[in-house]
């Protein structure tokens, strides 16, 4: 009975609301169970086949990529590491080289004697220093080229795909 009693209310409400705006009564109609027509399913079908290949090329592309940045990512730690032990051994060679120096003032017993160690040591760290930046030029080139070659590999990779 409550159900009954609370349609009943439902409805008068409804009366009254549309009779307060002068409106009228909305009338109820019942959907018809209706089919989609088969063009219209197969082109959602499509759609679909559509978007999940699009996303199946898209996430094989993006691990590709992710693939590629960490090979590079790699070679330039490997190359870093590399280049990082030759600042360390030219430091120490440097290092050496001036406590040797200090050594043979120390035992320098003329100031002509002095002023020879001294231009010997700038001849020869003069020419040290030129190798050791060689050197280290040469390390961080081929630090840069082997972290570009994977990035360079996988776009040439992706334009002969495209």
């Amino acid at each position: 009975m409550t159900e009954t009693t609370t349609a009943t209310t439902k409805a008068k409400t409804a009366k009254y609301i549309a009779s307060s705006f002068g409106l009228p009564e909305m009338p109820k109609f019942e959907m018809p169970n209706m089919e989609m027509p088969e063009a219209f399913r197969e082109m959602a079908e499509k759609g679909v086949a559509q978007a999940t290949d699009a996303y199946e090329k898209t996430k094989a592309a993006a691990e590709e990529t992710t693939a590629v940045i960490e090979r590079a990512c790699t070679r330039l730690v490997k190359g870093t590491v590399e280049y990082q032990r030759g600042v360390i051994e030219a430091a120490r060679d440097n290092t050496n080289a001036m406590l040797d120096y200090a050594r043979d003032l120390i035992r320098a017993s003329s100031p002509s004697q002095i002023l020879e160690l001294s231009a010997a040591h700038a001849r020869s760290r003069c020419e040290v220093l030129g190798a050791q930046a060689q050197e280290l030029a040469a390390l961080a080139n081929k630090a840069a080229t082997d972290a570009a070659e994977p990035i360079k590999a996988g776009v040439t990779k992706a334009f002969k795909l495209a």
